[in-house]
């Protein structure tokens, strides 16, 4: 209801702004649009049981209605609509035939009922029932063409014991498992997911059956394995009512309020084992996810629950969600009180907190939330991409297709460090990287290397579908042209893995082409390597870049430019430099000694080293070779200098770092908006000092990050005021003037008069100097 009610909020101030401009026929307008759009609401139980959501849902919605009727009347409507809002937009899937059949019986008796208070004696419009077919008898999640008996390699049928039947015991009289009764094992052909229909909102309660062999007893082998075929991307340890959180959840994510498909919200009371670790493995793809993520707008992480079937108190998670990436309330208990039987309820009071919520149904710092930085613009990138195999050579064929012959040859060849290389043992690859050469240029001046890359690149090439890839096909499929010239005049630059198990940051030599799944970074000063390479960096990079399946993830726009690096001192500075020479040195010097130690296996190693397990076997091999005590000191002392020049405590939690980092990161954009930039590399980024030129081009309001897209501005009156209440709530307090430069074409006198109409409705109030703020 709670968007529902937010659409009407905004109806009104509408009518109230046209009435007041003697608009009444425009303001009817208004209303009879939202009362069509509110009898069109398909609200969806896909686990209804006999329908008590949906009655509730139905009776909630009457409600509304009723006030979208009382408007109407009020502004001199004589004829209401004929269409209400009516059992057909609740649906239902129950298993259960008999509760099927009650459902749909209880919304026309919810339905009823309220007519009969709003209307007296009147009877409703013939017929009075009507079978809309919106309770559907079926499986909620699992759709399959044929059930057959699964029989063994003999023809005969497969059975296993069926643990829930029970005989009474001639001894003892009780009712004691029957080990001799075995249940059929079916074969379900070609198992599907349940198609939903579509809904604007998801609610339901779905079966608390649990998992693993829990479930193999209750529904049978044959509906287990058939639910995993389904669903592959559902761990096999994830509870039965996950499967209806991931359907939701796909269906959410898909919401487009422009198209008018997918869900706007979903809210289902599931186990309180959601949050543990074999169900968070269902949420976290949809919460992380960087395109098109979910966010938790509403968690209860442990609630009572009566269990009023088998007389029992069982402990369940509330969870509700939407598309994109928003903070959420979370409600924890705080106290309850014991019920005195299964049939009472339990009085409870919350804790309540407002922020992202995460997968474990906590919450922590907003890290997805956090603005790309100017500071770090234009500095990083993900290596080349070749799409082709004939650009890598070794040293010895370089001499053949031309180096130490051919004039300027070696400024367009090069070492080539691979993504999976880079922390594991490294090939001697060099390659042929003619980037700002024609074919023409590459033909005449060094032909061998042309004939080279006709007979081994040409072939490959000539058949991609990629136009780009066909006609320049003596270049690299990605050349990374934006990145080149932050790396042209360095010595070297750091570079770190996209996925991997361990964050680790290293130098590469001036020259060295890195592979695509490298992170290149455009900086070469030894403090810098020392932050990167420092707890504070690797907690946030962790949060930030997600994973790919279990390994961790370092996307540059995510982990790298919204960064915000500590203000150094220059005696800070300078032993950051110092630390970070030294970890770098270390590590390539030790593996110099010992050209088939890598940086996986001393990681490994220091991991175990840190957790206090022992270091015995070949581990202690790897521990003598990489010196690791020494490797762990030097990242202990890089942890402790980091958190001195950001001027924290060097025992901060991970949630406290992540905390502060993000607050930083808005201090620094609130900074950028004023024009106080801290370049990183400003004689490169930044070589005119144009510092005031800067400022006028990133002007914006303090408290929005340095780089804002602006927001059409919405055409319809109801959804102008919305995107005003939207942006009054996100800037706390705002002047007209910083509102409507928030959006395209959008007019101080056009929104002056929409937060008049907020505050004369009490959502909206106003404070000195011309300003506004949300009524909480």
């Amino acid at each position: 209801m709670e968007p529902l009610r937010e659409d009407w909020r905004d109806v009104q101030t509408a009518v109230q702004r046209l009435t007041a401009d003697g608009k009444e026929e425009k303001a009817r307008d208004l209303v009879r649009d939202f009362h069509r759009k509110l009898c069109e609401i398909r609200v969806l139980d896909p686990a209804c049981g006999s329908g008590n959501f949906l009655y509730v849902a139905l009776e909630m919605m009457k409600r509304l209605e009723g006030e979208v009727i009382a408007l109407l009347t009020e502004l001199g409507e004589t004829q209401i609509s004929f269409i209400t809002v009516d059992p057909h937009q609740f649906q239902g899937i129950e298993l259960n035939p008999w509760a099927a059949n009650v459902a749909e019986l209880v919304l026309w008796i919810g339905y009823l009922q309220w007519h009969f208070r709003t209307h007296g004696q009147a009877a409703p419009s013939e017929p009075v029932l009507r079978d809309f077919k919106n309770i559907r008898n079926a499986d909620a999640v699992l759709e399959w063409e044929k059930r057959k008996p699964l029989l063994d390699e003999n023809g005969q049928p497969v059975t296993v014991w069926d643990k829930i039947t029970t005989y009474t015991h001639s001894v003892t009289g009780k009712e004691v498992p029957d080990p001799s009764y075995r249940e059929q094992v079916y074969n379900y052909g070609n198992p599907q997911p349940t198609k939903w229909p579509e809904a604007d909102f998801i609610v339901g309660n779905p079966p608390f059956i649990g998992k693993g062999s829990i479930l193999r007893d209750a529904l049978g082998d044959g509906y287990v394995e058939a639910l995993w075929k389904a669903y592959p991307k559902i761990p096999k340890s994830a509870d039965f009512v996950m499967f209806w959180w991931e359907k939701a959840a796909l269906m959410t994510r898909a919401y487009d309020s422009k198209k008018g498909i997918g869900t706007r919200r979903f809210g289902l009371i599931t186990t309180n084992s959601l949050r543990q670790t074999f169900n968070r493995r269902v949420l976290e793809p949809h919460l992380n996810d960087l395109k098109k993520p979910l966010s938790l707008l509403f968690a209860i992480p442990d609630h009572p629950w009566v269990d009023t079937l088998h007389s029992a108190a069982v402990r369940v998670a509330i969870t509700v969600a939407a598309a994109g990436n928003r903070t959420g309330r979370l409600l924890t208990i705080a106290t309850e009180s014991k019920a005195n039987s299964t049939m009472d309820g339990q009085t409870v009071t919350f804790n309540d907190q407002i922020g992202k919520i995460f997968s474990n149904l906590q919450i922590g710092a907003d890290v997805a939330g956090a603005r790309p930085l100017l500071a770090n613009s234009g500095l990083s990138s993900n290596g080349m991409m070749l799409a082709g195999q004939g650009f890598v050579v070794s040293k010895k064929q370089l001499t053949k297709l031309g180096y130490g012959v051919r004039e300027d040859f070696d400024k367009f060849v090069g070492p080539y460090v691979k993504g999976r290389e880079f922390n594991q043992v490294r090939d001697d690859n060099w390659v042929l990287d003619f980037f700002g050469l024609t074919e023409n240029e590459v033909k005449h001046r060094f032909p061998e290397a042309y004939q080279h890359l006709f007979d081994n690149v040409w072939p490959e090439r000539s058949v991609k579908k990629e136009k780009t890839f066909r006609e320049k096909w003596w270049l690299f499929g990605r050349v990374r042209s934006e990145i080149r010239p932050a790396l042209q005049e360095l010595p070297r630059f750091i570079a770190t893995t996209e996925t991997s198990k361990h964050r680790v940051f290293q130098y590469l030599d001036a020259g060295t082409r890195p592979d695509h799944m490298l992170i290149a970074i455009a900086l070469a000063d030894g403090s810098h390597l020392a932050v990167l390479s420092s707890r504070i960096h690797v907690v946030w990079s962790s949060a930030a870049g997600g994973r790919l399946g279990t390994v961790p993830r370092y996307n540059k726009s995510r982990c790298f430019d919204p960064f915000p690096f500590p203000d150094q001192t220059e005696s800070q500075k300078a032993r950051l430099c110092e630390l970070g020479e030294e970890l770098d040195n270390h590590r390539k010097h030790q593996q110099e000694t010992h050209p088939k130690l890598t940086l996986n296996q001393m990681y490994n190693v220091l991991e175990k080293l840190r957790s206090g397990k022992a270091i015995e076997g070949r581990d202690r091999k790897i521990y003598d070779q990489g010196l690791i005590s020494i490797l762990k000191d030097l990242h202990e002392q890089i942890d402790s200098a980091v958190a001195e020049a950001y001027g924290w405590p060097v025992d901060l939690s991970d949630e406290e770092i992540l905390i502060r980092l993000v607050a930083l990161n808005k201090e620094r954009a609130e900074e950028e908006a004023a024009g106080q930039i801290r370049w990183l590399r400003p004689e490169y980024q930044n070589p005119e000092d144009k510092q005031a030129a800067t400022r006028k081009t990133i002007e914006m309001d303090l408290g929005v990050a340095a780089k804002v897209e602006k927001s059409p501005w919405p055409k319809t009156l109801p959804n102008q005021i919305a995107a005003v209440r939207e942006a009054l709530s996100e800037l706390e307090e705002a002047t007209p003037e910083q509102i409507a430069r928030r959006f395209i074409r959008a007019r101080v006198t056009v929104v002056q008069p929409l937060l008049e109409s907020l505050m004369a409705l009490g959502q909206a109030e106003k404070i000195e100097d011309g300003r506004y703020a949300v009524l909480k």
